[in-house]
């Protein structure tokens, strides 16, 4: 093994790549300086490590590549420049252990006109000590350009990295921002409605999403734990996670602050989410015991499922309900909250709009006043951060100044939350009444509705059910509540005639709601 070498490459910035130093090039000017020596250069003999590559990625390659030399006897490693192989002390004494070993052994530089052996001179040991110094101060110097420059991009209000599924990076170096991924982002923003409409696991919806379409970038499915990071990640709703810290991004936000920290309380309540199965029962993790809050435990038998308390608490309730008893008491309950005639339907939506035309106008003015406050917050902090690189306020100035104004941001994006979050009662109920009150019944009763379209119209319609003795308990969520509450009267008042039209009956109709009574 006399003749016998191994090449190692490596490129350590984007730039390199640009300018000549790629990895194809690296290979051949090593092969040729090999040739040129009449030394055997196995294929299995070549390592090496791409830009992209992480820290730990490097520090494995070259620890692969060390022991492949020990193992099969190699007498010479050829390498571009000393950079190119130690980038810190640990690895030079590591090469150096090698060579030290051995008389044969030889470590080629072909750009420095290098070559280090045990037997080597002095002065050309002395040339290998300055080159490991000098090439741990430009990793070193790299390293703090690479920290100034993502500092600078964060101030802009740009992730340094790549971002999540949904978007893209366009536009040149230096001057690279996210955009949207057309193709991408509706499963992103489908993937949160179907998470927070609380029918998924992250196991039920990972399979869902890939029947969906949804794709990692390498074009496989995407897995538990990448959807669970994607899950709870910010940068969806137009924020940035950096080093620990929370930022505001100019990127476009996919999903609402408000979905997004739906969907963050849904994951914390791991036990609500059903667990994936091949059949999967229409109230899997919808209904709890009365008595002692346990979710009811659902099972097959004779082709029909029935469902129990677990008594995984102290509970008394022992009687098994079948699911067909369930849907029995379900379907008046849509019947109260479905209008039996459009007059009804006209009469709520202006009531509606209404009542909520104030709401509207103040939320209106309230979001304009809050995101003045934060676009000034904003420009104070890459102010400060501008005099903190100028050196015009000390350190510790700049850290008192950034907490301010990151507490001022906090504050403004969560006064932002609480006027989005009341004014969502108007739109919620706006959906609910021209997409599904009418019709809720007769979608759950359909042949064509699968066993998922049953489960996302109940997330709709009930925030809770309960039952205690197969007697059922509802909870409507917020826009339901006003239905039960308004169109059994409504109904009551406006009776449909046999011809199709409607007549208004005044001794039933007690309403309070200035806009209904108007109706």
């Amino acid at each position: 093994m006399e003749n016998s070498s191994t090449r190692y490459c490596r490129v350590s910035t984007k730039e390199q790549e640009e300018t000549g130093y790629s990895l194809p090039s690296q290979v051949k000017l090593l092969t040729g300086y090999g040739e040129r020596l009449g030394l055997n250069m196995p294929q299995d003999s070549l390592f090496s490590v791409a830009e992209s590559a992480s820290g730990a990625k490097q520090r494995k390659v070259f620890a692969e590549m060390m022991a492949y030399v020990k193992k099969h006897n190699i007498k010479h490693l050829i390498v571009e420049k000393v950079d190119r192989l130690t980038r810190n002390f640990k690895e030079a004494i590591i090469a150096n252990d090698w060579i030290d070993e051995d008389p044969d052994r030889r470590i080629h530089f072909v750009k420095n006109g290098l070559i280090i052996h045990k037997n080597a001179k002095s002065d050309e040991k002395f040339r290998w000590d300055i080159e490991v110094v000098l090439a741990k101060k430009y990793i070193t110097n790299l390293s703090e350009e690479v920290k100034k420059g993502q500092e600078e991009k964060i101030a802009q209000g740009w992730l340094p990295t790549k971002p999540r599924l949904g978007y893209k990076t366009v536009g040149e170096k230096g001057h690279k921002i996210h955009v949207k991924d057309e193709d991408k982002a509706p499963h992103s923003v489908k993937m949160f409605e179907l998470f927070f409409s609380g029918n998924y696991s992250i196991k039920a919806l990972v399979e869902t999403m890939y029947k969906e379409g949804l794709r990692s970038r390498s074009g496989n499915k995407v897995g538990k734990s990448m959807m669970h990071n994607m899950l709870t990640d910010p940068f969806y709703c137009g924020l940035m996670v950096w080093n620990g810290r929370t930022y505001p991004g100019k990127h476009e936000a996919l999903i609402t602050k408000s979905l997004f920290d739906a969907v963050q309380m849904r994951l914390k309540r791991k036990t609500k989410s059903p667990m994936f199965r091949k059949h999967l029962p229409v109230f899997k993790a919808k209904i709890d015991c009365a008595e002692c809050g346990g979710t009811i435990t659902w099972e097959t038998h004779k082709g029909h499922w029935y469902g129990h308390c677990n008594h995984y608490r102290k509970c008394s309730q022992k009687k098994w309900v079948r699911q067909e008893a369930v849907e029995s008491e379900l379907f008046p309950l849509f019947d109260n909250v479905a209008p039996r005639t459009k007059k009804v339907l006209d009469v709520i939506g202006k009531a509606l709009k209404e009542s909520h035309i104030n709401e509207v106008e103040y939320h209106t003015s309230s979001v304009q006043g809050i995101n003045k406050g934060l676009e000034l917050t904003q420009r104070r902090l890459e102010a400060i951060y501008e005099d903190k690189i100028d050196g015009k306020i000390s350190p510790e100035f700049y850290q008192k100044k950034f907490e301010e104004y990151s507490k001022n941001r906090e504050d403004g994006l969560e006064a932002l939350k609480r006027v989005n979050e009341g004014n969502t009662k108007y739109y919620e109920a706006g959906f609910a009444i021209h997409e599904l009150a009418s019709r809720a019944s007769e979608i759950y009763k359909s042949p064509k509705a699968t066993v998922e379209d049953k489960r996302l119209l109940l997330s709709k319609i009930f925030s809770n059910l309960t039952i205690k003795s197969s007697v059922l308990d509802p909870d409507y969520t917020l826009a339901f509540k006003f239905l039960a509450e308004w169109v059994p009267v409504l109904n009551n008042t406006f009776e449909p005639l046999d011809h199709g039209s409607v007549k208004r009956r005044e001794s039933n109709f007690v309403p309070y709601h200035p806009a209904l009574l108007r109706g």
